[in-house]
């Protein structure tokens, strides 16, 4: 499941990821990030994966997409969680998903840098 998280503002959203993501969540963040990208060009977006346990197989297209679709509008991708998981992920995030892209394992200093 994917959760909206009350500090998003603007064009810097956060989104919590938690257990398995499905194609579903899709159906809500996509329309969520082209929303705030027609009003402000760009977004900046926080992933807290430290719930997170796995994406299920049929929401890869969905999430390759969401990369293809979003990233040139992408400024910055700041992934919140533990351990080598995370930081593999973020290496992903780059040329995929986001212009620029960091790896946090506290949530405040994830904040700061997106929104900075």
């Amino acid at each position: 499941m994917i959760e909206t998280m009350e500090q998003s503002d603007a064009n810097v959203l956060g989104y919590r990821c938690v257990d398995e993501i499905t194609k579903d969540d899709y159906a809500t963040l996509t329309p969520a990030v082209e929303s705030a990208i027609k009003q402000y060009g760009t977004v900046r977006i926080l992933m807290d994966l430290t719930e997170f346990k796995w994406e299920k197989v049929n929401a890869w297209g969905k999430d390759l997409g969401f990369g293809k679709q979003f990233h040139d509008k992408i400024e910055r991708m700041a992934i919140v969680g533990h351990g080598s998981f995370g930081k593999h992920l973020t290496q992903l995030a780059q040329p995929f998903y986001a212009q620029e892209a960091e790896f946090f394992t506290d949530s405040d200093s994830a904040w700061t840098w997106v929104k900075g």
